[in-house]
């Protein structure tokens, strides 16, 4: 075989092959295989036609039997990806569209379009936490499952008639007067008839862009944030307008400025751990925030969805805007997407009565109403204080691995300027465009955020933020120190 021939094919097989097999994730290595190789195909990293490795060579590469290779290539083929040609191997199958509007190829390439779309989206495939840095949730590890199911089980032993009817429009009052006891806890008075649950913050977020935007409005949203808000907001017709975020929270001289020129309907803020940077806001800038937006007459939409992760004001200081409003111009928003279970959607608008109403109202007519089997499992678990253990032991799981991933991204090569004592990111600096290296890491199995995505411009950016808790894999930090000032 030639060199050129031998480069060819262990280029086919690094590409085809998993970036790890794990013999303890509790997933079989089949069904590792399958995953690994369906996403390369989906992502067209391996092309229809390719020739994929022969069963003994993908074998003794990944230090399996050539049992469970054939076994994986079989479920392959059985499920269109692969296509067997006697006497010659398995090849990448061609993927006709499944229907007119869409295909069985619709995750495209980080090569051909890295937005907020692509990561979000492969964000729901399921990757291994360890390579996935780009992520936003914590691994499924560090939860605790048998708290959730004890939840259920518990649910399930209630009167079944409950479980099969509609949930109230404004929430399961019991979790509502418990999430009262909660924001007391924050200073932040509201009774239960001010407390709306939602479907998750997205949901919130949701809802209160329907009801102060028109077509043509413009909403404040820090720059860097959250992401997925961008979109949301634009299909509504919304003009998006980033005000950038300094260590403290806001450029303030920025936002009084951009709010005479524009007259926002609302502004979206992190005050704590704020998402991508995990910096939260000063008392001061808090005053001058509430300040400017009664000047201008817009309202502050405060979401806290990161609340639980922070020691709390005695350790580090901590203001939420919501606490010196008392949710007159603020709305506040959380919720236990990042601490419970992302899959119990379970999170809550706490807003003026009259406003409450109103979200409560455009719920009703947009979801009727919210599942409150979810709700009802996490009431279960706030009332019988197993929550706050839990996320104590979440916190000291971060602060256990925080400092040494700064320091091992450190040593590779990345600056990490924005360090902070508490939350799940950090927001660092590259040196080099983030989307061409998030590509580069996607062809390797890994799952980068870059900055640009956290813009609203959506320009290049060197940044990237980073999840401190997926930052494991010492594949990952061998490719970053072999790229970084390399992909720009």
């Amino acid at each position: 075989m030639t060199n050129t021939a031998s480069s060819r094919k262990g280029a086919a097989l690094a590409l085809a092959a998993p970036q790890v097999l794990s013999r303890d994730s509790g997933e079989s290595l089949v069904g590792q295989i399958v995953r690994s190789i369906e996403a390369r195909i989906d992502d067209k990293l391996l092309r229809s036609g390719a020739r994929m490795p022969s069963i003994r060579e993908f074998a003794d590469q990944q230090r399996v039997s050539r049992f469970t290779v054939v076994e994986a290539y079989d479920r392959l083929v059985a499920k269109g990806y692969l296509e067997s040609r006697r006497g010659s191997g398995f090849y990448v199958r061609e993927r006709a569209p499944m229907t007119a509007g869409g295909s069985a190829n619709a995750v495209e390439s980080a090569s051909q379009q890295v937005d907020v779309v692509w990561l979000v989206r492969n964000m729901f495939r399921q990757y291994p936490a360890q390579q996935t840095p780009g992520s936003g949730l914590l691994p499924v590890e560090w939860l605790d499952g048998e708290l959730v199911a004890n939840g259920l089980r518990a649910i399930s032993r209630q009167n079944q008639t409950l479980l099969l009817q509609y949930g109230n429009p404004q929430g399961w009052l019991p979790l509502r007067q418990q999430l009262q006891l909660k924001l007391a806890e924050l200073e932040i008075g509201a009774t239960p008839e001010q407390i709306v649950t939602t479907s998750g913050v997205t949901q919130a977020l949701d809802l209160i862009a329907r009801h102060f935007v028109a077509p043509g409005d413009t909403i404040f949203v820090d720059d860097p944030a959250w992401f997925l808000m961008f979109g949301s907001f634009a299909a509504l017709g919304a003009k998006v307008v980033g005000i950038p975020r300094l260590p403290d929270g806001p450029d303030i001289a920025k936002l009084a400025e951009l709010a005479a020129l524009h007259k926002p309907k609302f502004y979206v803020i992190n005050s704590v751990l704020h998402n991508p940077t995990s910096t939260s806001l000063s008392a001061a800038k808090a005053f001058q925030i509430l300040k400017i937006a009664e000047q201008h007459d817009f309202t502050i939409v405060e979401d806290d969805i990161y609340c639980d992760l922070h020691p709390g004001s005695a350790v580090q200081p901590a203001t939420r805007i919501a606490a010196l409003d008392q949710l007159n111009r603020v709305i506040y928003l959380g919720g236990f997407s990042k601490t419970l279970a992302a899959n119990l959607r379970v999170g809550f608008i706490a807003a003026s009565p009259e406003m409450a109403v109103r979200l409560s109202d455009r719920k009703m007519l947009s979801t009727l109403t919210t599942s409150d089997i979810g709700e009802r499992v996490v009431y279960k678990i706030l009332s019988e204080g197993h929550y706050r253990k839990h996320v104590d032991r979440l916190r000291g799981k971060l602060d256990s691995v925080r400092d040494k991933t700064v320091k091992q991204m450190e040593r590779v090569g990345v600056n990490v300027d924005i360090a902070t004592p508490a939350g799940m990111f950090v927001w660092v600096d590259t040196g080099c465009d983030t989307n061409v290296l998030t590509e580069k890491a996607m062809q390797e199995g890994y799952l980068l955020a870059p900055g640009s995505l956290f813009s609203p411009s959506q320009l290049p950016s060197t940044r990237m933020r980073v999840n401190v808790a997926n930052m494991g894999d010492a594949g990952l930090l061998r490719f970053l120190e072999k790229h970084i000032g390399k992909a720009g």
